[in-house]
């Protein structure tokens, strides 16, 4: 949520800012705005989306070479043009863009309006620039270190003073900022894909470090004033990655790019036959020795982690628990230096997974984190990495992210089986060296009827229900939250067995129901409560495999996805419901790469 960008070099600062605002519109944010230097502070911003702030800016910009820029997701105070960034201090010379919670904001304010300042905003953000102001005594990178140290919660903050035309100062406490080094020029960002088209080499700030950026150079600083040696990286993602390559949508084009992302997460890792090769990311002293693992996660990464928890209890004997990041920070945990906690997050930014992750560290736990972004703060932080390899995924909505990670946990669960019992079931393994294909075929041959299902009948609907058992009722969460996240439609997710227990009152004729039957020893279970549904004049909409089975009598629709070993099964059976979740919100005219009230990377708890 939310984004920060910057720019000090000698081009014009403006249609730079916007261009980078535009990259990091999949975040999700409800206003924008930019501030330009030149010679004074020019301040520009809108509630809205980035096109409004756009075509103010047809008006015209002074051609300043220092700027910030922001897209804000409204955490205090109710999105308005007030409410967006840049935020001023009382003199109009320093502005301050900021993603994060400032937690003492109120406290803050209060002494600070006691001193005579004068706000004009309802956020939280507001009371940086007048601390700034209040600190400031012609060292702007000075000011900005005193202003933070009275801050608690997170934070990455920009500023910029029309006395200071050739200095960006950028601090991270929490949230991530990258600095993209150019010729002469340098770019802030909170998130790669906005260096992309500029550079490929970049500084990672981390947690503490203030950096003070002119462009002819970067000092990095950490929280006592300290200069340090900034991280260096070089960013590999194709900026063509960014791009729509002629689908209606990123979300779209990111489901068919999943064969892609499983051929890049195996390499490497994988050989012909199955060979496994991950100790160089997971070191054998790594793992030896542990008894107990926590997968620990938000969302869709939640959904992973079930089916990662089903894969090490059926191939380990490890104790396997599974944990709602936001819960696990705040309940009592049993860690020790035994204890293998897995954080998983698409972004390696989420606050509730970076929180609980701290916790288990601090008890002890060694961490491993499965994510998709290079540099991000759970790999940095984490004693071991996973990277997904899925490439940039720009759309809220997470499609190739997740299959990515299912394909992680699959060779993770294969690795710990490896080190616990001497060896691996190589079943797993050659088949998901099939995967890839396997979901091509599904877009062959699948795409067009999981559509023409979409748009005559569950785009109509209010409620609808998923329905699976084991492995398949992981899958089906999944499921459920994606229609819910892009088409606004409820859904509810049960295992199948749970249905008599109460839901059963809810069926009625008509009610659409999405069932998933993958699973060899429950697909006789999963048939009778099918059959409970039908005998209601529930619709069935059935996802299976066995092509030697009749469903006729327990599904209105029958969809056969490829046979796989049945523990892969859930990297094939997402794909129609992520697009039957799709072309339902196509046909209800949705946001489909936007949806409301969410964003892409939830950096605050």
């Amino acid at each position: 949520m939310c984004g920060i960008v910057g720019y000090v070099g000698r081009a014009e600062a403006a249609p730079l800012l916007l261009h980078g605002l535009k990259k990091l519109e999949y975040r999700g944010y409800d206003s924008a705005g930019i501030a330009v230097v030149e010679p004074h502070l020019h301040i520009y911003k809108t509630q809205g989306r980035i096109a409004d702030l756009e075509a103010l800016l047809t008006e015209g910009v002074p051609p300043g070479s220092l700027g910030i820029g922001h897209t804000r997701w409204a955490t205090h105070g109710r999105p308005s043009w007030e409410n967006a960034h840049p935020h001023c201090d009382c003199s109009g010379q320093i502005a301050v863009v900021h993603n994060g919670i400032i937690e003492n904001y109120l406290e803050l304010r209060k002494k600070l309006e006691g001193e005579g300042h004068v706000f004009r905003s309802e956020t939280d953000t507001e009371v940086v620039s007048h601390l700034v102001e209040k600190y400031y005594a012609g060292d702007l990178c000075r000011a900005v270190q005193a202003a933070v140290t009275q801050l608690k919660g997170s934070y990455a903050l920009a500023v910029v003073s029309s006395r200071h035309p050739n200095e960006l100062i950028a601090v991270r406490h929490d949230s991530p900022l990258v600095i993209g080094v150019g010729e002469g020029e340098y770019y802030l960002a909170s998130d790669i894909p906005a260096l992309l088209d500029f550079t490929r080499t970049a500084y990672i700030l981390d947690d503490g470090q203030v950096a003070r950026i002119t462009r002819e150079s970067v000092a990095v600083f950490n929280q006592h004033g300290a200069e340090q040696l900034p991280q260096t990286m070089h960013i590999s993602w194709d900026p063509v990655q960014a791009e729509k390559e002629g689908y209606a949508h990123f979300m779209l084009k990111e489901i068919h790019e999943q064969p892609r992302a499983i051929r890049q997460t195996l390499a490497g890792r994988l050989g012909v036959g199955g060979a496994l090769r991950l100790a160089e990311e997971i070191p054998a002293d790594f793992v030896r020795g542990i008894t107990n693992v926590h997968l620990i996660a938000c969302g869709t990464a939640y959904h992973a982690a079930l089916y990662g928890a089903y894969l090490l209890q059926e191939c380990t004997d490890l104790q396997v628990h599974v944990e709602l990041a936001s819960e696990y920070r705040y309940k009592r945990t049993r860690v020790n230096d035994r204890t293998l906690a897995i954080a998983i997050s698409q972004s390696g930014e989420t606050a509730d997974t970076l929180g609980a992750m701290r916790k288990a560290k601090a008890a002890g736990a060694r961490i491993l984190a499965i994510t998709n972004v290079v540099g991000s703060t759970l790999a940095r932080e984490a004693d071991a990495v996973m990277y997904t390899h899925a490439g940039p995924e720009i759309a809220v909505a997470s499609t190739k992210a997740y299959t990515a990670q299912l394909c992680s946990l699959c060779l993770l669960a294969a690795y710990l089986q490896q080190h616990s019992q001497g060896t691996y079931d190589p079943d797993l393994l050659r088949g998901l060296l099939e995967i890839p294909d396997q979901m091509a075929s599904i877009f062959q041959t699948c795409e067009a009827r999981i559509k023409e299902y979409s748009w005559e009948r569950l785009a109509a609907v209010s409620d609808t229900f998923f329905l699976g058992r084991g492995l398949d009722l992981a899958s089906a969460m999944e499921g459920q939250l994606k229609l819910k996240e892009i088409a606004y439609i409820h859904a509810e997710a049960l295992a199948a067995g749970e249905l008599k227990h109460g839901t059963l009152a809810l069926i009625e004729p008509g009610v659409p129901v999405v069932a998933l039957a993958t699973q060899p020893h429950l697909l006789d279970k999963l048939l009778s409560n099918l059959r409970e549904v039908k005998a209601r004049h529930g619709e069935v909409f059935l996802i299976a495999m066995d092509r030697q089975r009749d469903f006729s009598q327990a599904a209105d629709e029958v969809l056969l996805v490829p046979r796989t070993y049945p523990m892969l099964a859930p990297l094939l059976t997402v794909l129609p419901m992520q697009l039957m979740a799709y072309y339902t919100a196509t046909a209800r005219g949705c946001d489909v790469d936007k949806p409301r009230n969410l964003a892409k990377s939830v950096t605050v708890e």
